[in-house]
Order: structure tokens, then sequence, then C-alpha cells
């Protein structure tokens, strides 16, 4: 699959992107990194802040490649881009991705106490890491659109 066939298949638009829109997104990454921080927060909240870090940085690859998800499973297509963006060695991300979406959507939702200290942590870990590769892919792919 590519994401010309996601498109063909109603599941991504095309979506022209500025510079403006990318700088935005990362802020909100980089305002979420931080506020996962705030003392008192449940880590059910932690997690969804972070988990929303996550999402922004496979927004910004998505609409950096030229298109966004419809609205139907919005979420889930962003996150599955991720390897067809990056590559396939991405994939296992991409579900990882997903299991941070249902749990929470389950904390959100349904019920409280979920999630735990290790997983907001190693999901602040992933978000680090995916910044970076993040920021080296826009490099490469779209260095003339780039501070």
């Amino acid at each position: 699959m590519s994401l010309a066939n996601w498109s063909k298949n109603g599941w991504l638009r095309p979506h022209k992107s500025t510079n403006e829109e990318i700088d935005n997104l990362f802020e909100i990454v980089e305002r979420d990194l931080k506020d996962v921080s705030v003392k008192g927060l449940s880590d059910d909240w932690k997690f969804g802040i972070g988990y929303n870090a996550a999402l922004k940085l496979c927004t910004i690859l998505l609409h950096s490649s030229g298109y966004r998800a419809e609205k139907n499973l919005a979420h889930y297509r962003t996150l599955q881009s991720l390897p067809l963006i990056l590559g396939e060695k991405y994939s296992a991300d991409a579900d990882y991705l997903d299991a941070c979406r249902k749990k929470r959507n389950e904390t959100e939702y349904d019920f409280a106490g979920n999630i735990s200290a290790e997983e907001v942590k190693e999901l602040l870990k992933f978000c680090e890491d995916l910044k970076k590769e993040v920021k080296t892919w826009l490099l490469k792919n779209h260095k003339e659109s780039r501070k």
C-alpha cells in the first residue's frame, strides 16, 4: 500500500501544508511534552497528553507528504501512515502507537487508573525519539521548505 492508494480508497485526502502549519504542530508537540511533567496530573492524563504529542508528530509527516486523514478513523489512519512515510521498519512503531490509541480511548471514555507511570515514561521516550526522526525526515525530504 501507499499513501496514494489510501487516497484512492477514500481514507486520505490531498492536503497542502505550509511551514507555519508544521511549525504550529511542532509547538503543540513541545507544549505537550512539557505539560506531561506538571505535578499532580494522573498517569492517565499524562499518557493522553503524550499520545497527543505522538499523534501530532505523525500528523506532521502525513501533512508534509501532501495528505490528511479523513474523519472516519482519522487517528488510526494517521498513526498507520508512519511506515508508509518513514519505511516498513516503522511498522512495529505504528502498532505500538495504535495500542496506545486504544489504551488512551479506554482511559478517556471507559475507566480511570488504566495507565502506569512506566507506560507514561515509555511513551514519552518514544515521542522524543520519533520527534528526532520526524525532524531528520523533514530536513531530508523537505529541506527547501524548512528553516
